[in-house]
């Protein structure tokens, strides 16, 4: 089965992903780090270059301002990932620790990402268990709502302890690519043959539905001399960064409005004209906001203002 598993992998793996072409741990860690809430072609073709461009090493990383690193991290996202890897390289400037517990106590890192680290940075003998080589292990014992410790025993059984980073790897692009949620293509699957969930492989993968939370935002738009009026955020969503002033909605102020999506939001967000700034303003040049601290929201906003605005 393992011999048959990495056959496929190197037929079929994602090879030219660039944190799998690396030694760097930190190039390896960031690129996990990214890749829990992100597309894996954003972050290839995006965010993971631009941020290493700005913060090439561990040390640069701990060098930097948070706001300087909440600016490199905007538009991915749960922001808290940026302020954990930031935490991180300032307590490790130079490098990663090389065991799994040592890496569990770094701010933002869990068990997955422990175990990443360790199996394809340090190429240790560890199972690695993210969502898609849950569901291959799920599928293939046949396992009914299993819990992590059952996941993990039923990972190390069928471990390759010869090769354990191409395995893990060939696990998680076999769950991407051919093990799918839905309409998994079981005839091109390397591990058919001893399956045992094969016959009804969506029993396997049930899913909690997401209960989303809704909600109305209201902004305020002040722009003067090309530089527009932000404050710094304190609420629980974009904590520390830089967002548009909330007003109380005045309709003939109303400039339009639109969704937008955040972890278990659903957001309605409308904004409104502000003729004057609020006292605790900070005044940004709208050809500098790539360099602030913006969320998303933020930036969708700004971008979709009609031109008079601007």
């Amino acid at each position: 089965m393992q011999q048959s598993l990495l056959q496929w992998y190197k037929e079929f793996g994602r090879h030219k992903l660039p944190w799998r072409n690396t030694k760097n741990i930190y190039h390896i860690y960031l690129s996990e780090i990214m890749l829990q809430q992100t597309q894996v072609n954003r972050v290839r073709d995006e965010y993971y270059p631009q941020f290493l461009t700005k913060f090439p090493t561990l040390k640069a990383l701990s060098q930097a301002t948070e706001e300087e690193v909440i600016a490199a991290w905007s538009g991915l996202g749960y922001y808290s990932r940026a302020r954990n890897l930031h935490k991180t390289a300032k307590l490790c400037p130079n490098a990663l620790p090389q065991s799994y517990e040592e890496l569990l106590k770094l701010p933002g890192i869990g068990s997955y990402t422990a175990s990443a680290i360790c199996a394809f940075g340090y190429h240790q003998n560890v199972v690695v268990l993210d969502t898609n080589i849950k569901r291959v292990i799920k599928r293939f014992y046949a396992l009914l709502n299993p819990n992590e410790k059952a996941l993990h025993l039923a990972g190390k059984k069928i471990l390759n302890d010869k090769e354990p980073r191409a395995h893990n790897l060939a696990l998680m692009d076999l769950g991407s690519l051919v093990c799918t949620p839905k309409n998994p293509n079981c005839k091109e699957c390397p591990l058919a043959m001893h399956c045992q969930g094969k016959e009804e492989p969506e029993l396997y993968t049930q899913t909690k539905k997401t209960d989303y939370e809704t909600m109305d935002l209201f902004y305020g738009i002040c722009i003067k001399d090309k530089k527009i009026a932000l404050v710094k955020s304190q609420g629980k969503m974009y904590k520390g960064m830089l967002e548009l002033p909330s007003v109380d909605p005045i309709e003939e102020n109303f400039i339009k409005s639109f969704k937008h999506a955040y972890t278990k939001y659903r957001l309605t967000v409308k904004l409104y004209y502000l003729e004057e700034a609020k006292p605790q303003s900070i005044w940004i040049a709208l050809n500098s906001l790539n360099k602030a601290p913006l969320s998303s929201l933020v930036t969708k906003a700004i971008t979709s203002l009609p031109k008079s605005y601007l």
